[in-house]
């Protein structure tokens, strides 16, 4: 019964997204403020140019804490590597690459599309829904 849910089913499609120039405090507000472990960025035409997580953040933390201040864009401190999924794969499968990974959420896309942000929550979600 798992193996026929897909990524679609439970990604979040109404994104908190941030931009390369996003001040680096203010996209950490975002993050604490929508209860998320990262946002998309995004460049002026709505494409993924990388993620923000919150490990990008704690490299704020710990770059301000040594340099006496904490500053920067997001875009200085962004993975631009993502993995992503497409959102017709399995959730199993999805299961499998977080088992694997450390990233917290994924990006989907679809037909070559930035379409959503799946989690680790999401599958979880999945699994006491059935």
């Amino acid at each position: 019964m798992l193996a026929k849910i897909t990524v679609a089913d439970y990604m979040t499609k109404r994104l908190v997204t941030l931009t390369k120039d996003t001040n680096v405090i203010d996209a950490i507000k975002k993050l604490l403020d929508n209860k998320i472990t990262c946002a998309p960025v995004v460049d002026s035409k709505g494409l993924l140019i990388g993620m923000f997580s919150e490990k990008d953040g704690m490299r704020v933390f710990l770059e301000g804490v040594y340099n006496q201040g904490m500053s920067g864009k997001v875009g200085e401190y962004m993975s631009t590597d993502t993995i992503s999924i497409e959102s017709t794969s399995s959730i199993v499968d999805l299961a499998e690459k977080f088992q694997k990974s450390s990233v917290r959420s994924f990006p989907v896309f679809e037909d070559g599309e930035f379409v959503g942000v799946i989690s680790r929550v999401d599958v979880l979600r999945a699994l006491v829904a059935i």
